[in-house]
Order: structure tokens, then C-alpha cells, then sequence
């Protein structure tokens, strides 16, 4: 974070660097170099902390949303809905397969991946900032997000659910 922060003060004045998404570059950088048993004590330790973190940044994220913009969203979440979809099924699909993966994993695990639409909520703010110029391409976007997400949690629980019983991981 220290070196983000240095980073986008001293080199970056056009852009700026994500601390989200340094944060989950760091968490996956060391959970690959610590051991089992310090990743468990450090999960005992942060779990509770972890399930507030989660809440807060859901809650910011969701709270800036107009959830009168859903019901004109229309055509635009529908194309996103399918097109997410289409992208999750079919780049795991390709991913497990050039990975020599399982069949399992190959024909299932985009339908498992299908209910996790919170980086899109992050997206939408970074997205919405930048187009602050034209506001009626804003409300577009955020009414297509907002209304995908809301669908896509009803419906993608489902077929994930689906997905782990073909996978054979949990039983019907």
C-alpha cells in the first residue's frame, strides 16, 4: 500500500493506482509464500474483522447507486447479464481446459463463478468518475449495473447451486 501510495504521489499525476486491487495483489502474494498453519492463525485472528470490511464496502459501494434507474435500464442489462455470463462461462471453460483441468472443472466452474458481481460494483464507481462529464451515460451505467446485480444475485445463486451438484461437490 506504501509503495501505491509513493507511486501515485511521486510518478502517476494523470492516473491513479487502485487500492483495491493492491490489496488483493498483496493478499494473494502471501498467502502463496506463508505456510498452512500462519495462514490459518492469520485467518482465526482476521475473520471477524474480514466479515465488517466486507459489509462496509458493500454498503459504500451499493449506497451511491439510484435504484430508480433500474427500471430503465432495460435492453442494456439484459445485454450485460448474458455477455458477463457468456465471458465467466466460457473463459473459465478455456482456462481449465489450457490448465488440463478436470471435466468437472471445465464444464462447471463458470457456472459457479456466475453470482460474484462485487468487482463490478467497483468498476461502476471508477467508471462513473470518469464519465462525470456526460451524466446521461452515468445513469445509464449505473442503472445497468445496479439492476444486472440485483437480477444476477437471484438468478446466478441457482445455477450455481446447479453447477456444484453436476460438479458433484455437494449433493442435490
Amino acid at each position: 500500500m506504501i509503495t501505491g501510495l509513493i507511486l501515485n504521489t511521486c510518478f502517476l499525476s494523470g492516473i491513479t493506482l487502485n487500492y483495491m486491487l493492491m490489496g488483493v495483489s498483496f493478499s494473494a502474494t502471501f498467502s502463496n509464500i506463508a505456510t498452512t498453519e500462519q495462514l490459518d492463525q492469520v485467518n482465526r485472528c482476521f475473520a471477524p474483522i474480514l466479515g465488517i470490511a466486507l459489509l462496509a464496502a458493500i454498503v459504500d459501494l451499493g449506497a451511491p447507486l439510484d435504484y430508480h434507474l433500474i427500471l430503465r435500464a432495460g435492453l442494456y442489462t439484459f445485454l450485460y447479464i448474458a455477455a458477463r455470463a457468456f465471458g465467466k462461462y466460457f473463459g473459465a471453460r478455456c482456462g481449465a481446459k489450457f490448465t488440463y483441468m478436470p471435466d468437472t472443472v471445465r464444464k462447471y466452474l463458470g457456472l459457479t463463478l456466475l453470482p460474484h458481481s462485487g468487482v463490478s460494483l467497483v468498476f461502476t464507481g471508477i467508471i462513473c468518475s470518469t464519465l462525470s462529464s456526460a451524466p446521461e451515460l452515468v445513469q445509464i451505467v449505473q442503472g445497468t449495473i445496479a439492476a444486472a446485480a440485483i437480477i444476477n444475485e437471484f438468478i446466478a445463486v441457482i445455477v450455481a447451486k446447479k453447477g456444484f451438484e453436476l460438479a458433484g461437490e455437494i449433493k442435490p
